[in-house]
C-alpha cells in the first residue's frame, strides 16, 4: 500500500512540475506574453530550474531549450523513481525515450486543455482577462482550420475539429509510449 502511495505521491508532483514547464516552453515559442496571472505563476514556479539551466543551455531559434531540457530531465527523473518504487526494472534509453514522448503526449494534452478553456471563456466572459493569453496559445493552431472550416451562425466549430484531431493524435503518440517501454 505505502508504495502505491509514493508512486501517487510521485506521479503527481513530477507531472505538475513537467506540465509548469511545458507551458512555460510553449508560452515563450508561441509568444504568448507572461505578463498576466498564468504566466507570472509558471515562472514562479519553475524558476528554480530554468534560471541555472539557462546558463549552460543556450536557446536557438527562439526556443528556449533549457526549459524543454529540464522538463525532459524531471519526467526522466520521475519515471526512473517510479520504476524504482514498483521494484521493476527499465534501462536508461526506455526511461529516457518514455520520458520524450510524455512530454509530446503532455504538450498535446495541454493544447486540448487551453482550447476547452478558451471555447468556455468566449461563452460565459469573453472579456476576461485571460482570454487574450488563451487566444494567443491557441491562434496558430487555429488559425489553419477557420481558413477551411468556416462560422456556421455565428458558431465556431474550429475549437471542436482541433479537438478532435489531437485525440486522434493522442492514439498513436500513446502506441508509441508503449513500444519505447518495451526496449
Amino acid at each position: 500500500m505505502l508504495d502505491r502511495i509514493a508512486a501517487l505521491l510521485i506521479d503527481v508532483v513530477v507531472t505538475f512540475f513537467v506540465v509548469l514547464l511545458l507551458v512555460r516552453f510553449h508560452f515563450q515559442w508561441l509568444r504568448v506574453p507572461f505578463r498576466n496571472q498564468v504566466g507570472e505563476f509558471v515562472v514562479a514556479l519553475t524558476n528554480w530550474i530554468v534560471r541555472p539551466a539557462r546558463r549552460v543551455i543556450p536557446g536557438i531559434a527562439g526556443l528556449d531549450l533549457a526549459t524543454l531540457l529540464a522538463a525532459w530531465v524531471v519526467q526522466a527523473l520521475g519515471l526512473w523513481l517510479l520504476v524504482l518504487v514498483a521494484g521493476v526494472s527499465a534501462g536508461v534509453a526506455a526511461l529516457a525515450a518514455v520520458a520524450a514522448i510524455d512530454l509530446l503526449r503532455y504538450s498535446v494534452q495541454i493544447l486540448i486543455a487551453v482550447v476547452v478553456v478558451q471555447a468556455l471563456l468566449s461563452w460565459i466572459n469573453p472579456y476576461t482577462p485571460l482570454a487574450p493569453v488563451m487566444d494567443a496559445a491557441t491562434r496558430p493552431f487555429l488559425r489553419p482550420l477557420r481558413r477551411w472550416v468556416p462560422p456556421v451562425s455565428n458558431f465556431d466549430l474550429t475549437p471542436a475539429i482541433l479537438i478532435l484531431i489531437l485525440l486522434i493524435a493522442l492514439i498513436p503518440i500513446g502506441e508509441l509510449r508503449e513500444a519505447a517501454r518495451a526496449i
